[in-house]
């Protein structure tokens, strides 16, 4: 990979967007959403662990990203849906290979992550 394609060194603003849509919640609403569009609570109650305030906090920035739009509808009592955009659904291939990624490779992580504890454990041991 050359350092051109790779959000490296000179434009740290392309940095700034890969961290926001990288983040840990940012992946999961944008799969979330990239299946249908969701009042809030429904978008919670499908990301397991997400708290209301990060759940906010994230929404508004896809939302200021233009990744996801924030439709209101003039009903009582108000209702809210979120939606990914065009620019969020150009997103969504990456982000969706990502998370299937992670989901099928879950054992092999934990069996890694469990080897290399023993080692760390044992060298420890070793050199006191």
């Amino acid at each position: 990979m050359s350092d051109q394609s790779f959000p490296g060194g000179h434009d740290c603003r392309a940095r700034e967007i890969v961290d926001r849509v990288g983040d840990k919640w940012s992946l999961y609403v944008i799969a979330t959403l990239g299946e249908e569009t969701l009042r809030f609570t429904e978008l919670k109650r499908r990301i397991d662990g997400i708290s209301q305030r990060m759940l906010t906090v994230t929404l508004r920035n896809l939302e200021r990203d233009g990744i996801i739009v924030r439709t209101m509808y003039p009903v009582m009592p108000p209702r809210v849906e979120y939606s990914v955009t065009p620019l969020g659904c150009e997103l969504l291939g990456a982000v969706t290979a990502l998370v299937g990624w992670a989901e099928t490779r879950v054992e092999t992580i934990e069996k890694n992550r469990a080897a290399y504890d023993e080692r760390a454990a044992e060298q420890t041991e070793a050199f006191g």
